[in-house]
């Protein structure tokens, strides 16, 4: 398997990695889930001239949005791993923020949220899984460049 192949494959695991945490934190808190992703691909439809985009296509554009968002990023960390060491640990953590403004600027630009109101838990319930996200991802790969 080539850099790209170790990349995406480490990126998924990552990906479902940050699911599971989101699911089991929603599980455990009885939290419900959140209606911004749905509401981005709203906004995003809207700017793109698409006005019959009903609430459940909204939802599974938005639940896609997330696994491009977390494989995109996923992929392109891994081709730079592929070329500049970089430690598991700094590159996990760099992979947390990278995927945390690809989800969470663009539903800013649209005026979906203002983090300066969001409460602690609500920080909480973005960062850990997005810290899951990003240490599997670099962990996955790291495995995965061993394997070579």
């Amino acid at each position: 398997m080539n850099a790209l192949g170790k990349s995406i494959a480490a990126a998924t695991m990552g990906t479902v990695a940050l699911n599971l945490t989101t699911y089991g934190d929603m599980l455990v808190r009885g939290r419900a889930p959140s209606s911004l992703p749905s509401d981005l691909a709203g906004k995003m439809a809207e700017k793109a001239g698409l006005t019959t985009l009903d609430d459940n296509r909204k939802s599974a554009v938005g639940a896609l949005l997330g696994y491009a968002d977390g494989i995109g990023v996923g992929a392109a960390y891994g081709l730079l791993r592929s070329v500049v060491p970089i430690p598991w640990l700094f590159g996990g953590l760099a992979l947390a923020a990278a995927a945390m403004v690809a989800s969470d600027v663009p539903a800013v630009r649209f005026g979906l949220t203002d983090p300066k109101t969001w409460s602690t838990a609500s920080w909480i319930s973005d960062i850990v899984p997005h810290a899951v996200y990003g240490l599997t991802t670099a962990l996955a790969l790291e495995s995965l460049l061993a394997d070579a």
